[in-house]
């Protein structure tokens, strides 16, 4: 299960983390995103070894702000702490675990 992401937790858990970080930003009024929301739980629960998050636009708009996201949903990869790659709207699993890994030179 993906871990819920806030203004609060960001520096430490996506800032501060040793392995990749791959963040959904999503709304729950957002059909496309409750579509995609069971595949990054799946990619969180079977690659334990990216961190997973989900951050809800409509309660963290200054992260949304930060990372330009514009249209929903949106996926950022974070290695180092900093964001180093991103992709717009419905993929399938496999598509975002190859951007996760190009994103870290794998």
């Amino acid at each position: 299960m993906a871990m819920k992401i806030t203004s609060e937790n960001f520096e430490t858990e996506v800032i501060e983390s040793n392995e990749p970080v791959l963040l959904d930003f999503w709304a729950e009024w957002c059909a496309p995103c409750r579509m995609l929301g069971p595949v990054i739980d799946e990619i969180a629960d079977e690659n334990k070894d990216i961190k997973v998050g989900k951050v809800n636009v409509d309660e963290e708009p200054q992260l949304s702000t930060m990372f330009d996201v514009s249209a929903i949903p949106t996926l950022v990869c974070f290695k180092g702490g900093k964001a180093v790659g991103k992709i717009i709207g419905v993929q399938n699993k496999s598509e975002i675990l190859k951007m996760v890994a190009d994103s870290n030179g794998n």
